[in-house]
Order: C-alpha cells, then structure tokens, then sequence
C-alpha cells in the first residue's frame, strides 16, 4: 500500500476491540479537527487522490457524515478511506450511504479482503446507472463478477453491503440480496474501504463490520 498521511477526518466510534468481534464506526459527534489513523485516504486509477471530511447533513444520524469532497471528473479515479485494522476474511461489510451529486458518476463503494489500493473486492451502488456490481480489483484493473438493475435513488439513504464466506460473495442494497457469486482471488484476511468512483459526493452515516464464523 502507498504510504499515506493520517485520514483528517472526524468520527465517533462505538466498537469492540478485537477484529473478529462485530464492529460499528459512525461519522458523527465528535469535534471538528480530529485527526484519526483508523482510516486512510488512497486511491486506485488515475489523478488526485481525493480529500476525505466530515461535513454537515442533518438527516444523518448524528448530524454528520463523511464525504469524499475533491470532485475531480476523471472517469478512472477511485478513491479509497481504508480502514486500517485488519478483519477476518469471512465477514459482512454495510455502509450507510446517501448519494449527493456527480456528473459522471454518483457511485458508493465498499471494499472487502483489500491487500492494498489496487487489489480488493468492492461491491457498489451507482444512482445515476440505478444498479449494483460487484467486482474485483486486480493490479489496478476493475474486473466486473456481477450486477443487478436496481434504483438507487439520490439524495436518499441507502444500505449496501457485501457478505464474504470463503469463494462466496452476497451482494445487497436496502437488505435485499441481488446477487452471489464465487472467486477464489483474494481469500485471505484484509482491510475494508470506503469507495467512490470519480466526482462522485457520497455521505457515509456508517460503517458496519460482522465476522461470518
């Protein structure tokens, strides 16, 4: 992974402490200019990496939300807050997310078994195509495995998450499974991200980590 200077963002955080026990972060109640090494700004593709911020939204559950706010138009650019404790390889990642404003994309991510800013799993949500994919991320390279046509509407919030156990992989939004599929190219333990694609402004409210076994 590209070494990277401390995410500034600002955060609660309700966890436990051990990685394979069910973890629950929320952007939310905590004084402006926290800095936090619990996640990290990285980015797969091309251009600026992006700027990472806790920004007003008060229809987020504690008033705040973090946002990916460089709105950067380049199509290939994917940029990352990676969580930086390691997770088991069989967990459920959800975010909760609302999807803002983008031209070229309107895009939320989550990334799972992430080896380091150009391999991983994401699953992600696309307001402006209103459907769910998910992919794998080899040396930079994104990999379509699956998608399903679904609306994801704009300016509202939604929950997406993806379910890793062994090869199999369960992709949902809103709490209804769209698609499964098997892979066998990460199967070791990694790191989870949040995922934007281009100029995409997403608001994250949340992230939930729940180990499998």
């Amino acid at each position: 992974m590209r070494p990277s200077a401390p995410l500034a963002l600002l955060f609660a955080m309700s966890l436990l402490t051990s990685a394979a026990h069910a973890q629950h972060v929320a952007f939310g109640d905590v004084e402006r200019g926290t800095a936090s090494k619990d996640f990290v700004p990285a980015l797969t593709g091309g251009d600026r990496q992006g700027e990472w911020k806790l920004v007003d939204d008060a229809t987020a559950d504690r008033g705040k939300a973090l946002a990916q706010v460089d709105a950067d138009p380049t199509d290939y650019r994917f940029p990352l807050a990676i969580y930086m404790p390691t997770v088991q390889s069989d967990i459920e990642a959800t975010i909760h997310f609302r999807p803002i404003s983008g031209k070229v994309d309107q895009a939320a991510g989550v990334a799972v078994r992430l080896v380091n800013r150009n391999n991983y799993y994401v699953a992600r949500a696309n307001a402006l195509e209103n459907n769910v994919r998910f992919y794998r991320v080899i040396a930079g390279r994104r990999e379509q495995i699956a998608t399903a046509n679904v609306p994801v509407d704009s300016g509202k919030w939604h929950t997406l998450g993806l379910r890793a156990e062994g090869p199999r992989f369960t992709v949902s939004l809103d709490g209804k499974a769209l698609h499964t599929s098997i892979d066998t190219t990460f199967p070791a333990p990694g790191k989870i991200a949040l995922w934007t694609k281009a100029d995409s402004l997403i608001h994250f409210d949340w992230l939930d980590i729940k180990p499998v076994k």
